[in-house]
């Protein structure tokens, strides 16, 4: 919107509905005159949660429409696929889920009823490992469906970060992922579109499966029916069941995809060759010539068995059901969890031992996020993939400011440990290192400083402390690993999944 006065702005997130304009004279009567800036505005109502980023861009556009669904007021874009749109969103302060068709999609009697009955379906499943569905809005114009909210992140996004998943976590998961399938299929219900964007790992570490949007009530009275290929989201289920002769929306055919998603996890990817080309996906070679999971990763012949008999192309020697499927991996956990002989964290290396500058990855850092704030691509990448190799999730951050930003009183902190680099920041690494040390709710907290020798005065005035560590560059890895052991002693390592 052309001209938009800092008046304006106000105003309009009030005639809109998003604060009321009380709130909003209260958090700009805290601003000084030269402060009353459009921009200035912005950051002062955003930092008060009277507007969100999302909600600031569509003013800024002048969208009129799209700020509520229903009484649902919209916060924030949390995904978004061909078929739809999912938004955080919230209504007298309950957070939910709102899943929108895509308006090109909403004049298609085809998929406006795939949409509703993903809906109708879903409104049936209430189960600890499904994404709960708890409305649905059938109005033409704007259809949408009102869902649980899942704080975490998908299985895909999961895989993405941490690469191959431990054994003990895959299992657990595929596990889980079967429970919801088992439950779904007890009320006659596939699922269809099993790949690792369609479950959400909570942030207490549970799987919970989204989008049965291509599920089909089984017909049980058609046993001859033959799977077609509707639309692209459904070739490969087509595709399979055409090959290995079943009806279309055979239980089994959950169970095979089920496999490809373990196989996925355990060996950060996937099986099936991922592609567009439709004829490609149409090959029935596809769902044959598998590679051996043993070819990219070690896992015990329990887990290979279990994946070989998920993934059989002949669907009467794979596992029959889902249910199936959550007593034949509690099994292999089960056996796995004893013929453990190690006790947990008995192979972790020891505070000061001395480590070698090798490519052999470890666990050492499994349960522990570090933030790297870096300028530098190559310092960037280099600590990311050693670190990343011993089980660490790395985030990378330029700005400093941003990083302490990121650490709010009352959170939880999106990281165990903080690594300023001054290589290329200079003083703005060590004011941040220094503030981080000194503002209350991050000074417990572990934090490292690289430096050069040369920078002289960064190392001077560095803030020391018992759970701060000052390392000269060019760095050692085996120095950082054993003062990252070091300063995160005592910090609690956090679940599997999680993070």
């Amino acid at each position: 919107m052309d001209n938009l006065t800092p008046e304006d702005f106000a105003r309009r997130v009030t005639d809109l509905g998003l604060s009321e304009r009380r709130q909003v004279d209260v958090a700009l009567s805290d601003l000084k005159s030269e402060q009353r800036t459009l921009e200035g505005v912005i950051a002062q109502l955003q930092r008060r949660g009277l507007v969100t980023t999302l909600q600031t861009e569509k003013i800024l556009r002048g969208d009129r429409i799209g700020y509520f669904y229903g009484e649902y007021k919209v916060l924030y874009l949390i995904g978004a696929g061909t078929f739809a749109r999912v938004y955080r969103a919230s209504h007298d302060e309950k957070v939910v889920a709102v899943k929108v068709l895509r308006k090109r999609f909403r004049d298609e009697p085809a998929e406006l009823e795939q949409f509703l009955r993903e809906g109708s379906m879903g409104l049936k499943l209430r189960h600890p490992n499904i994404v709960s569905i708890n409305e649905v809005v059938p109005d033409r114009r704007n259809p949408f469906l009102v869902m649980e909210f899942v704080e975490g992140q998908t299985l895909r996004e999961l895989v993405r970060i941490r690469g191959a998943l431990p054994v003990d976590l895959s299992l657990r998961l595929i596990n889980e992922i079967a429970a919801g399938l088992a439950h779904a299929a007890s009320v006659g219900i596939s699922h269809r579109d099993l790949k690792l964007s369609n479950v959400l790992i909570s942030s207490s570490g549970r799987a919970k499966l989204v989008d049965f949007g291509l599920a089909a009530l089984s017909d049980r009275n058609n046993p001859d029916k033959i799977a077609d290929c509707p639309n692209a989201r459904a070739i490969d289920y087509a595709a399979l069941e055409r090959g290995s002769g079943v009806r279309k929306d055979d239980p089994r055919s959950d169970i095979y995809f089920a496999g490809n998603m373990l196989y996925h996890m355990l060996t950060g990817t996937p099986a099936l060759t991922e592609t567009r080309d439709r004829l490609a996906r149409l090959n029935i070679s596809r769902f044959q010539d598998i590679e051996p999971v043993t070819k990219h990763v070690e896992v015990p012949g329990l887990v290979s068995q279990l994946l070989n008999k998920m993934m059989e192309f002949n669907p009467e020697k794979r596992i029959q059901s889902a249910s199936a499927l959550v007593a034949e991996s509690k099994r292999v956990i089960d056996a796995l969890a004893r013929g453990q002989t190690k006790r947990e964290g008995e192979n972790l290396p020891k505070v000061g031992e001395e480590y070698q500058d090798d490519d052999v990855a470890s666990d050492e850092g499994e349960g522990y996020v570090v933030m790297l704030v870096e300028t530098k691509a190559t310092l960037q990448n280099a600590i990311r993939e050693r670190l990343k190799a011993r089980g660490y999730r790395v985030l990378i951050i330029q700005d400093p400011n941003r990083a302490l930003a990121r650490f709010q009183a009352g959170d939880d902190p999106p990281a165990d440990c903080v690594i300023f680099s001054a290589s290329e920041l200079g003083s703005l690494a060590l004011e941040a290192y220094n503030r981080f040390a000194t503002d209350e709710h991050t000074a417990e907290m572990p934090a490292i400083m690289l430096a050069d020798r040369r920078q002289a005065r960064i190392i001077a005035e560095a803030r020391g402390g018992p759970r701060r560590q000052m390392l000269s560059l060019p760095l050692r890895v085996r120095e950082l690993r054993a003062t990252l052991m070091k300063v995160l002693a005592g910090t609690e390592r956090r679940p599997l999944g999680t993070y």
